[in-house]
């Protein structure tokens, strides 16, 4: 028994390439959310920086799997870094209203 090969077999010179999807990342998806086309990729997270997530404020550190969101006809500034959970849970959580100590809440 052969081992699996894990990379894709050549192509012949005459054959045509396969049509591509999306921008070439399987794992690529795009998202319906605030009325607007968001897309979303899975990162591992090795890339050695940190983050900050915009649906908890939280800092992601490097090493840690997250997500990337876009806005499909944004550009590389609209990229954001949320955590996976944050993702998810973005419809159910409110703004973050940050108030001083002795602020009222209302």
């Amino acid at each position: 028994m052969s081992p699996r090969r894990n990379r894709p077999r050549r192509v012949a010179r005459n054959e045509p390439p396969a049509p591509s999807v999306g921008s070439g990342y399987g794992l690529e998806r795009t998202e319906s959310w605030r009325g607007e086309e968001w897309v979303v990729r899975p990162v591992a997270g090795a890339s050695g920086k940190r983050y900050r997530c915009p649906g908890c404020d939280q800092e992601i550190p490097s090493g840690v799997g997250h997500v990337v969101a876009w806005p499909v006809y944004g550009g590389v500034d609209d990229r954001r870094h949320w955590h996976r959970a944050c993702w998810n849970a973005r419809d159910r959580r409110g703004a973050q209203v940050l108030r001083a100590r002795g602020a009222p809440r209302y």
